[in-house]
């Protein structure tokens, strides 16, 4: 549809300035057209900062004093996910919770770190996941809830 609008548009703007394209020129606008629509709605989706799959983040706690972000990817059969954490005051600990649905049940699990930190999980029948950080205490000062797979 957007493409379809792109090229409308281009066709409307190139008639009204009286401009004639031949069929060779009109096929290189319109390519241009849709490469050009392409390259914004990617660059839209990727910017919102909740993905299923691929790279996600930074996803903060309501106070800001911690975030985290990562990559979440599935391959041969098994979602894997490698998460880092970055804690801005140090001598309180950030969390950050996962929760997956995995084989048809809820499981919900955390980390914790003081600092700097890096860390992996993956799992089999994992059809879900989402994630939020969490700064000063397991349930304090958290973050939005993002789905990340």
């Amino acid at each position: 549809m957007r493409k379809t609008l792109a090229i409308a548009t281009l066709a409307g703007s190139m008639a009204v300035t009286g401009i004639a394209l031949t069929p060779a020129a009109q096929a290189a606008t319109q390519s241009t057209a849709s490469t050009a629509v392409s390259t914004a709605v990617s660059t839209t989706v990727s910017t919102t900062g909740a993905s299923y799959g691929g790279s996600w983040g930074k996803f903060f706690s309501s106070d800001h004093k911690a975030y985290t972000f990562g990559k979440t990817w599935k391959r041969h059969g098994k979602v894997h996910t490698k998460w880092y954490g970055v804690d801005r005051r140090g001598g309180k600990k950030a969390w950050v919770w996962f929760e997956v649905y995995q084989n048809g049940h809820w499981k919900k699990f955390n980390r914790a770190w003081d600092g700097k930190v890096a860390g992996s999980w993956s799992g089999r029948g994992i059809t879900r996941a989402y994630t939020f950080t969490c700064w000063a205490g397991k349930f304090d000062n958290c973050g939005r809830k993002y789905r990340i797979y």
